[in-house]
């Protein structure tokens, strides 16, 4: 157990370097307590963090960091919110101000927005298409010969496919399948649409729908939607503006990670509710050594459908970005509930 004055000592060093990213020593250190510490005293109480893992030297210099342990504690037990300034907060506003309908409007803009609050990078993961469930099926005419079918998610997905009208097809036609289609398919989960297709609409469309066949086979194709979740990014290159990214190797490897996404995605493909902070090693990809990942979701209702996470050093502003992320996963909850129930 840490007393009250290592306690001190030990956030001082943190905050210290995550403002200033050079390292900490006693003299430094003395300057920023707010009351009279001896020097003597406060090198024996470095000396005794470093011992016990909290804080490393550096090669370059006489002064400390963090370690990783340090970090870990200082997340678990130092860290608390930061009050949001008003502009932090109308800027998080304002990505729900428009009228963005589909969630990947939505997740692309928090990403964004998110990325230019922190300067670090900004990751949204959201929902599997498979997971979701079908809102409504339209058919739209475009002109004589061409119509657009349109199949519209829970979550605002949207997969759409041209095609060419049979030049027969009366409109009323048209307007008897989305009908005989919204009635048997609405509410249903994507991933089990061709299923209930073929159980439950084909015989209806064969004893309604002129030109069935065709219709069935448009049907089939818009409904063969993409399976995986989709990742949607903000600030890529942000990482580039710390100094812990200054290696080129480092960096291709680390761009490399980001731009094929399946590393990414395994980081945090199943987070669970609330603020989960995972540092340097924790995250099990050597890639990731340096960085700190922090997580929350967003949900429909009761429903976790997606996952907002920052991806900066292990040197991050960790009250900041748990407080922005916090407050985003609450604001796009809220809108993603009215929009979506």
């Amino acid at each position: 157990m840490l007393t009250d004055r290592q306690l001190l000592i030990l956030q001082v060093i943190i905050d210290d370097f995550i403002r200033s990213a050079q390292p900490v020593g006693s003299r430094k250190l003395s300057q920023n307590i707010p009351f009279a510490i001896s020097s003597a005293t406060i090198r024996n109480e470095m000396a005794d963090l470093e011992e016990w893992g909290f804080i490393e030297k550096t090669h370059t210099s006489s002064g400390r960091i963090p370690s990783e342990k340090g970090y870990r504690y200082y997340v678990d037990h130092l860290v608390s919110p930061q009050e949001l300034r008003k502009e932090d907060i109308n800027k998080i506003h304002s990505i729900f101000s428009e009228r963005l309908y589909e969630l990947e409007n939505i997740a692309q803009k928090s990403a964004q927005i998110l990325s230019e609050l922190t300067n670090y990078t900004a990751i949204l993961l959201g929902p599997a298409v498979k997971e979701n469930h079908l809102k409504s099926l339209q058919i739209v005419p475009l002109n004589d010969n061409r119509a657009v079918a349109i199949i519209i998610t829970n979550t605002g997905h949207v997969e759409n496919r041209l095609f060419t009208l049979p030049a027969d097809i009366a409109a009323g036609e048209i307007e008897k399948l989305v009908n005989i289609l919204n009635e048997k398919l609405s509410g249903i989960p994507i991933s089990e649409l061709r299923k209930t297709i073929h159980k439950e609409v084909v015989s209806l469309l064969k004893k309604n729908i002129e030109r069935y066949d065709y219709f069935f086979k448009i049907i089939m194709e818009t409904v063969d939607s993409p399976a995986t979740e989709r990742l949607f990014y903000g600030g890529k290159l942000n990482m580039l503006n710390h100094s812990e990214f200054n290696d080129i190797e480092k960096i291709r490897s680390f761009m490399d990670m980001i731009e094929e996404g399946e590393g990414i995605y395994e980081l945090f493909k199943h987070t669970p509710r609330g603020i989960n902070v995972k540092i340097g090693k924790e995250n099990n990809n050597i890639m990731m050594e340096d960085c700190s990942l922090i997580t929350t979701t967003y949900s429909i209702g009761d429903e976790d459908v997606g996952t907002i996470a920052i991806l900066g050093p292990t040197r991050m502003e960790y009250s900041r970005v748990i407080s922005l992320l916090d407050f985003l996963s609450k604001d796009m909850t809220l809108a993603m509930t009215k929009l979506y129930r």
